[in-house]
């Protein structure tokens, strides 16, 4: 379906004073305007809003059949006619011809210029001739590069822009020819060229290619023709001659239509070969064929009579940019080889129906324009379709735009100027922006209906060209420069004999050529707005259809800055905001489908929530008032994110009062938003206890409720609230709403009210409730460890009891998320600090090391002969107790890596028995065996043996007597006052050695200048044990 609408985009006109009637004409970059008749190309300057005024002109080899400009390179190309020869001809450097008389140089194509010449061509105009083995039809420069692509019968010839450079200030324009694409069973018509991307229309084909550089295949690639693989070409061959044979016997063929897309479009029959023809150099680009898609028409027999009314017309491809790729030059002009290519367009059209399909990442059909009378040109631009068509011997315009009516001396047509809307911007802005289509951001669907901004009635309109903000028309009132065509019933059918004979233009009154120069986007945009204004009352699609359409203008004109004025652009982004806010209006206040949309429109805004809100309507005090789906959804959202604005308690009052008509169940997530903050609580209070009478009630409306009477200061109707439940389901309650507990404001997190309240009165509520937000992934570890140092004010070098209680937790759930290692290595740094620094808990500790040890598998049993150990320091201070408990427990746990505590000990010194407990076990678990028993029997030799006893075992074994007897035996002759120590743990080791060892082992490892006497005992042991046993 199109829609219609009456607006006004055109804004002035000005005739090009050109002295005899245009043949050709087209724009020549951003400022002129070419237009040639006769033997004769005259450039006029264009500038804004200045009259149009003439700049220079110079003579043609013959008259002039196709023209084209390259903004790249800057130069002029045509097709030109004399003695029925055609020849191409480039005009380079055309704006130092400063009079018709002025010198020119004419050069070959690809011919070094002598060097006493060179200078002279900076400052005059050049005429570089490409001489062609056949005739050129058609021609068409990429608007990227600057390369020159020539259609000719049976083949395409590439000729690549370079330069020949003559010193550090100035280069001469060149060509070099390629590359040549011989095409079987199509003759051009129309071509279009775009950074390797070709497009070949005949009367009723079109073929899509694209040409690729074959980088890994450099080596392999020869200067030869190269065919591309054709499993059909036999088949249409042979097809070929029958359709021949058939014709002459006076019948006609018609092919069935057909569309191939991608791979597909290789099996279409034409037959598609390369020849690469550049020197043989390191500049040379290695080409291969990637087929795009293939498009065949039937002709329609109920108007074969009129050839026109079969032919296709107006191929063109559109390239879209990536935003902000146009590097600047030095002079201000953009740099075109800095563009970077973001999506490409291909337009073409029956009389009827116009077709625009996209293309490089997919080939898709986009579009389909059902003209209501029959077309004869047309121009894509990425705002707009413009097409001209015709009823009889009358011309129409579609046009995205309103014009006046122009007035030539002869009314003898009757015609219409339109305007299609086009979706290219809508495309390339999902092609750009992975966002788009998210919560973050929205675009109008490709597949919207286009829309004609309106119809107006013109006169006598014969041909239409587009550059930068301009429309140029041609309009003749004569109705005698009508093309003699031959009247064949067949001719039309058939490649053959497609020439069109015309008669010689003659100068007479009757035709003006146009500059008409287009509305600005921003004021079009604004016209539109004012015009969407007329459904605002009706709740119907056409605001948002004619509101997506004003977004996607302003969209378009963005993404190309090059063609804005200065200051222009800000006036866009400004417009562009506006309009996100206008599509948000609608989605919100509309119940439709997509009423979703309303969020990624508000944000693309750039309104914050209370501007949203200050801009519905609240028409109804009660509750009776409809709230839409895509403001609830809107709003839910956005109080759900951690917004740094907070909501008037007005403004908070309406929302309540919104969420409990529309949505009761999200009314408690609602309330805990840090937008929520200025609430009145007896107004919150006052909707929650209408869900009970709902038979809505839950833990979370408890917590909200506690929540809301302690920001009153009723603690004891907090305190009922929070006995309402037992603490296990309080903590389901958190897991639902952590904003209960934590919000985050400006990027810092901020623990609430209820939490400060909660670490005075419930501080193990608060640790189970925070365990729980991290065991489902709730909050992060990192985020929980800032919490509790923020909520007990500590800075980040400073470790709480309350963290410390809270890693104390997490190794008792044995959370599957966290880092064991990581964990334990954070309590035993802090147990370890606090011991070397005589620190005391700030609080007190939630679990003992006995409530630990009997909770968690990670802290394990404490040793005996640390009990031992520790018990032998009678001036050891109580207070730390528990905190050397923990880190001894720890150490002695099957979990904990002990190499990674080592960098550790270093705070914690041996001179205290509690240090050297721990410096002990540590190297105890490294299987140190040998230098805990030397530091035991120099420090706390009452421990040696339980030390032994535990640790001596198995593979250990023989340390007994190999480390411990000895030693002992040593220290006892040295005597000291540990003597009678000494001697009493030589026993204990000499029953032992002689219960493990034989008799002649036994003798073996005591000491040579051992009394007798004492040793006996343990001999005779050994002896009689066999018999004992």
């Amino acid at each position: 379906m199109v829609q219609l609408y009456n607006l006004h985009p055109f804004g002035s006109q000005q005739v090009v004073p050109c002295k005899l009637e245009p043949e050709q004409f087209c724009g020549g970059g951003r400022d002129a305007l070419f237009v040639a008749a006769g033997c004769k190309v005259e450039a006029f300057a264009v500038a804004g809003q200045e009259l149009c005024q003439p700049r220079c002109a110079f003579s043609t080899l013959g008259r002039v059949l196709r023209m084209a400009y390259s903004e790249a390179g800057d130069y002029l190309v045509a097709i030109e006619e004399k003695n029925k020869a055609t020849f191409l001809r480039a005009y380079v450097n055309w704006r130092s011809k400063r009079t018709e008389n002025s010198r020119v140089c004419i050069r070959m194509v690809g011919h070094n210029v002598e060097a006493p010449f060179r200078e002279s061509f900076k400052d005059q105009m050049s005429i570089v001739e490409m001489p062609l083995s056949e005739a050129p039809l058609c021609i068409s420069c990429c608007p990227v590069k600057g390369d020159l692509l020539v259609g000719c019968t049976n083949k395409l010839v590439l000729f690549s822009l370079t330069y020949q450079v003559i010193n550090e200030e100035f280069s001469i324009l060149d060509f070099e020819r390629s590359l040549i694409i011989h095409l079987d069973n199509i003759t051009p018509v129309e071509i279009s060229f775009c950074v390797g991307y070709v497009a070949v229309m005949s009367d009723l084909e079109v073929l899509i290619l694209k040409l690729e550089s074959d980088s890994k295949n450099e080596e392999k690639v020869h200067h030869h023709p190269c065919k591309t693989n054709n499993p059909v070409k036999q088949i249409n061959t042979d097809f070929s001659n029958e359709t021949s044979q058939i014709e002459s016997d006076d019948f006609v063929i018609c092919q069935k239509p057909m569309e191939l897309l991608g791979e597909k479009s290789e099996q279409c029959g034409i037959s598609v070969t390369l020849e690469l023809t550049g020197l043989a150099d390191e500049k040379i680009k290695y080409f291969h064929i990637q087929h795009l898609l293939y498009r065949r028409f039937t002709p329609d027999i109920s108007f074969y009579v009129l050839s026109d009314d079969i032919r296709l017309h107006s191929l063109q491809l559109l390239p879209i940019y990536h935003t902000g790729k146009c590097p600047l030059t030095s002079d201000g002009k953009n740099s075109f080889h800095g563009k970077e290519l973001l999506s490409l367009f291909c337009f073409f059209s029956l009389p009827h129906v116009g077709y625009l399909y996209m293309v490089v990442k997919s080939v898709e059909l986009m579009s389909v324009y059902q003209y209501p009378e029959k077309s004869q040109q047309a121009v894509l631009t990425p705002q707009f379709l413009h097409v001209i068509t015709r009823y009889g011997h009358s011309v129409t315009c579609w046009s995205f735009t309103c014009l006046s009516v122009l007035e030539p001396p002869f009314l003898l047509l009757r015609n219409n100027l339109q305007c299609f809307t086009v979706r290219c911007s809508a495309a390339a802005a999902r092609e750009e922006d992975p966002y788009m289509d998210t919560t973050l951001k929205a675009c109008p669907p490709v597949s919207m209906d286009i829309c004609a901004l309106r119809i107006q009635l013109f006169i006598g309109l014969k041909a239409i060209c587009h550059f930068k903000s301009h429309v140029v028309l041609l309009t003749k009132a004569d109705p005698e420069a009508i093309p003699e065509r031959r009247v064949s019933p067949r001719r039309f059918l058939s490649r053959k004999d497609t020439s069109v004979k015309m008669k010689p233009p003659v100068a007479e009154a009757g035709w003006s050529l146009y500059i008409v120069n287009t509305t600005s986007p921003v004021q079009l945009y604004k016209e539109m707005v004012d015009y969407s204004n007329t459904y605002k009352t009706v709740k119907t699609q056409s605001c948002i259809h004619l509101l997506s359409e004003a977004h996607l203008l302003v969209r378009a004109a963005l993404m190309d800055t090059s063609q804005l004025e200065p200051g222009e652009k800000a006036e866009l982004l400004e417009a562009f905001k506006e309009s996100c806010g206008h599509l948000g209006d609608c989605y919100s206040r509309l119940d439709t489908q997509n009423s979703h949309l309303a969020l990624p429109y508000y944000k693309m805004s750039g309104l914050s929530l209370a501007e949203v809100l200050t801009r519905v309507d609240w028409a109804a005090e009660d509750e009776s008032q409809k709230y839409e789906r895509g403001l609830i959804f809107y709003i839910n959202h956005s109080l759900h994110e951690n917004l740094d604005e907070e909501l008037s308690e007005e403004l908070a009052a309406k929302v309540v009062q919104m969420f409990h008509a529309a949505e009761p169940k999200q009314l408690p997530h609602v309330l805990c938003s840090p937008s929520m903050k200025s609430v009145s609580p007896l107004t919150a209070l006052s909707y929650l206890r209408k869900l009970d009478t709902y038979g809505f009630s839950s833990v979370l409306v408890t917590l909200i409720k506690a929540a809301l009477a302690l920001k009153m200061g009723d603690l004891d109707m907090h305190r009922s609230e929070m006995k309402s439940h037992p603490e296990m389901k309080l903590v389901c309650g958190f897991i639902l709403e952590p904003r209960l507990l934590i919000q985050q404001r400006k990027g810092q997190i901020v623990p609430t009210e209820l939490a400060v309240h909660l670490k005075e009165t419930q501080p193990r509520l608060l640790v189970a409730a925070v365990l729980g937000l991290q065991k489902n992934n709730k909050i992060g570890i990192e985020k929980a460890d800032s919490f509790f140092k923020v909520l007990c004010g500590k800075d980040e070098d400073m470790i709480p009891q309350l963290l410390v209680d809270f890693w104390e937790a997490q190794l008792v759930a044995c959370l599957p998320d966290v880092v064991l290692q990581e964990l334990c290595r954070k309590l035993i740094s802090q147990y370890i600090w606090r011991l070397s620094k005589r620190q005391l808990p700030d609080t007190i500790p939630l679990r003992t090391s006995e409530d630990l040890i009997n909770a968690c598998s990670h802290y394990g049993l404490i040793y005996p002969w640390v009990h031992v150990l520790i018990s032998s320091d009678s001036l050891a201070d109580k207070n730390y107790k528990e905190d050397l408990s923990k880190l001894q427990s720890l150490i002695c746990g099957p979990s904990f890596d002990i190499a990674s505590i080592i960098p550790f000990l270093e705070l914690l010194s041996e001179d205290t028995i509690a240090g050297l407990s721990v410096h002990v076990l540590c190297r105890t678990r490294l299987k140190e065996y040998e230098q805990c028993i030397d530091t035991l029997l120099e420090r706390c030799p009452e421990a040696v043996i339980p030390y032994a006893n535990h640790e001596l075992k198995e593979e250990n074994r023989t340390l007994w007597w190999k480390k411990l007897l000895p030693e002992l035996c040593q220290r006892i002759k040295c005597g000291g006052e540990k003597y009678q120590l000494y001697l009493s743990s030589l026993k204990e080791t000499l029953s032992t050695v002689a219960v493990d060892l034989e008799l002649r082992d036994f003798l073996n490892v005591l000491p040579e200048d051992g009394t007798a006497a004492f040793f006996l005992p343990y001999l005779l042991y050994c002896s009689r044990k066999k018999s004992l046993a």
